[in-house]
């Protein structure tokens, strides 16, 4: 089976390349990798008979809590872990070639957000600091690299020196991105306000345990009145992929060309749902390409015309994750 590189991944510019990507991506996975093709065989389905995306099955996440899910037997480039609380099962997210997750976040990042060389980057990630495997640590310490700025970095609970920081590029007038995880975002504005228009907001992640959880309109009221901006952006991605879906606010996010959200029935996870109706959340991230590009995650969405999302919400007694998943 034939295996797209990167040269036709990351040069998807119309739905029809798309299209026809994601069925030999499909088919290349279906035939090499172990997990899906298992998964597959116990559908009874004949890869062949998948002509059309619209037909090809999902892979719920939750395998990537008990199996390696790739595509070889490459070694591991990097191994990334899931958050979770105390006795939680975690993901394994087996990354065998880790320039494939670069290549994702980089062209993503400057397709929502231009050169990264032209921000500051301030990275706000004290649950994702404190453990191993994170792959949001990994995309945000090379986009600190990236920007090439000596004012870039972490910070951990230092939020004195972050706000020193913050009021800094303000005076110097200096494009800034601050991502941070949700509760430490609002654990700062409890303690320091500033206005600062310009400045971009990111939140990312959930409570962790560390607060009660909150709507999207009542969170992101209280941190745009804590940085004094009109909008906060969110970053909508998990263990489990190499790319990310962006928002600039009310929760709508963007995906890039070559990742794609298609919801399912609830009740029928093999039963697709239209335009605008709120279903299972499944994802194609055809960057993906050496694990499984096509993946039934726990979260419901709604999905619009213009190829938008937000999330809504979770199935029941399903996992809490940390990616933004806060109920709308």
């Amino acid at each position: 089976m034939i295996k797209p590189g990167k040269q036709q991944v990351f040069a998807i510019n119309n739905e029809q390349s798309f299209k026809e990507i994601a069925l030999q991506v499909f088919n290349y996975q279906a035939a090499n990798c172990g997990v899906y093709k298992a998964f597959i065989n116990g559908l009874k389905l004949n890869p062949a008979d998948i002509k059309s995306v619209e037909q090809i099955p999902f892979l719920p996440v939750e395998f990537f809590k008990a199996h390696a899910v790739v595509t070889s037997n490459e070694p591991d480039d990097v191994i990334f872990t899931s958050s979770g609380t105390t006795g939680m099962i975690t993901s394994s997210h087996h990354v065998t070639d880790v320039s494939w997750y670069e290549e994702s976040f980089r062209r993503a990042f400057s397709l929502f957000y231009g050169d990264i060389k032209d921000y500051t980057v301030l990275a706000l990630l004290p649950a994702y600091l404190e453990r191993e495997g994170s792959s949001l640590i990994y995309m945000a310490q090379d986009l600190i690299t990236q920007s090439a700025n000596p004012n870039s970095g972490f910070y951990l609970y230092n939020h004195q020196e972050l706000y020193l920081k913050l009021k800094q590029q303000k005076a110097d007038n200096k494009p800034t991105l601050l991502i941070g995880v949700t509760f430490a975002l609002l654990d700062f504005t409890d303690n320091y306000q500033i206005d600062f228009p310009e400045l971009i907001v990111m939140e990312t992640g959930g409570m962790k345990g560390r607060r009660k959880e909150m709507i999207r309109e009542e969170l992101h009221a209280a941190l745009c009145a804590g940085f004094g901006v009109d909008a906060v952006h969110s970053e909508y991605g998990m263990t489990e992929l190499l790319s990310q879906a962006y928002s600039k606010g009310i929760g709508i996010f963007n995906c890039p060309p070559w990742m794609r959200i298609i919801t399912r029935d609830t009740n029928d996870p093999f039963t697709l749902v239209g335009i605008g109706k709120t279903g299972g959340v499944n994802i194609i991230d055809l960057a993906n390409i050496n694990s499984c590009s096509f993946i039934a995650t726990q979260d419901l969405g709604r999905v619009y015309a213009d190829g938008s999302f937000e999330v809504i919400g979770r199935f029941d007694n399903s996992d809490i994750r940390g990616c933004n998943l806060l109920i709308a």
